[in-house]
């Protein structure tokens, strides 16, 4: 067991042979990543991509450092660069980055036997919980924009259909619009089971004096973009 889990580079010096299974197991685990990832429907195509691929970036840059301290400072630095530049993304998304960040990490160090069983054993348990129910997002919630006009006390004025057609409903946002005439609300709800979406939107229209009104489901922005 204890010579599973060696270093296949505890010899301190970087062979082709080594470099090319240390590259490979990078490549597997960041393929198997991004094909179950995808498979439970959490991932777009470019995410996707971006999983298969990192675990050998990773993998090159702590083969490329190998112990030089200043050049690990330097790429903490450039990595930290690189959340300022980027949008935070769901919980699942941010975990299946540092997962294949830690496959790639230990590819790198030459921990082989830990990179892709490793993988193989979080990706297994990832699966059973997605297709248990664990992971499924609420269908039934939806981003709720209404506008309304300046003249109008949007403080409570639908609350009384909130609570005939939804479970929940909370007052995200509040912004003018219009040269300061027209409101603007977000709302994030949830709506009660067998309700009719129309029925509700009609009695708004009649308390907002059939301006805007828009129902759809939360826009979420995937992990990287801008």
């Amino acid at each position: 067991m204890s010579t599973l889990l060696t270093s296949v580079l505890s010899g301190g010096s970087i062979t082709v042979t080594a470099f090319l299974a240390c590259t490979l197991t990078a490549l597997l685990s960041g393929l198997i990543i991004a094909l179950v990832f995808r498979r439970i429907g959490q991932s777009s195509p470019s995410l996707a991509v971006t999983l298969a691929i990192l675990p050998i970036l990773v993998e090159v840059i702590i083969m490329l450092v190998n112990g030089n301290i200043g050049a690990g400072v330097a790429v903490a630095g450039a990595f930290s660069l690189v959340r300022f530049r980027s949008a935070q993304g769901s919980a699942q998304e941010i975990l299946a980055i540092f997962l294949a960040m830690t496959a790639g990490l230990a590819a790198g160090m030459g921990y082989l036997v830990l990179a892709l069983p490793g993988t193989l054993v979080v990706m297994a348990l990832w699966y059973l919980f997605a297709k248990s129910g664990l992971c499924r997002e609420n269908s039934g919630e939806r981003l709720l924009k209404i506008t309304v006009p300046e003249n109008l006390d949007y403080e409570g004025v639908f609350d009384d259909i909130f609570a005939r057609y939804t479970t929940q409903s909370v007052l995200e946002e509040v912004r003018t619009s219009g040269m300061g005439s027209l409101f603007k609300l977000s709302y994030t709800i949830r709506f009660r089971d067998g309700v009719s979406t129309k029925a509700m939107l009609d009695e708004i229209r009649q308390r907002n004096g059939n301006l805007e009104i828009s129902c759809s489901r939360p826009v979420k922005l995937q992990a990287g973009e801008l």
